[in-house]
C-alpha cells in the first residue's frame, strides 16, 4: 500500500497505544473495489501491531477478520507459553525453555493476549450462532 509516507507515525501510534496497554486500530481503506489493495493494507496494518481496522463497507469484514484474527497455530502456541509459566517449577521465573527454545516471562504476557483475543473471537462466534 501508498503508506510510505506515513509509516512512522503509525509506527509510533502503535508503541504508543501498547506503552498505555490500550487498543489500536488501522484507519479505514476508502478503495471498496479494490480487494487486493484492501487485503495488503490489512496485512501491513497486522505487521506494524494494529489490533484491527476501522471498515466502511460490509464487504472488508471477512477479509479483516481473516488477517487479524490469530490462528490457531499461534493460540496453541500461546496456550503451551502460559503453561509453561503456570507450571509451579517456574513460579517466579523471567525465563523458561520450551520445545527447545527460551521463552521470556513478556512472551507469556504477549501470548494472554493472543488467548484473549481468540476467546473473545470464539465467545462472540457463538453468540451468533
Amino acid at each position: 500500500p501508498g503508506r510510505a509516507p506515513l509509516m512512522t507515525a503509525l509506527s509510533l501510534a502503535v508503541t504508543a497505544a501498547r506503552a498505555h496497554g490500550i487498543a489500536i486500530l488501522d484507519g479505514v481503506f476508502n478503495e471498496i473495489a479494490d480487494a487486493e489493495g484492501f487485503a495488503a493494507e490489512c496485512r501491513q496494518g497486522a505487521d506494524l501491531g494494529f489490533d484491527g481496522k476501522t471498515l466502511i463497507h460490509p464487504g472488508q469484514v471477512e477479509t479483516c477478520n481473516a488477517v487479524f484474527s490469530p490462528a490457531a497455530e499461534e493460540v496453541a502456541q500461546a496456550r503451551a507459553v502460559i503453561a509453561a509459566f503456570d507450571q509451579p517449577e517456574h513460579a517466579g521465573r523471567g525465563v523458561v525453555q520450551l520445545d527447545g527454545r527460551m521463552v521470556e516471562r513478556m512472551h507469556a504476557d504477549i501470548a494472554r493476549r493472543v488467548v484473549a483475543i481468540a476467546d473473545a473471537i470464539e465467545a462472540a462466534q457463538s453468540a451468533r450462532a
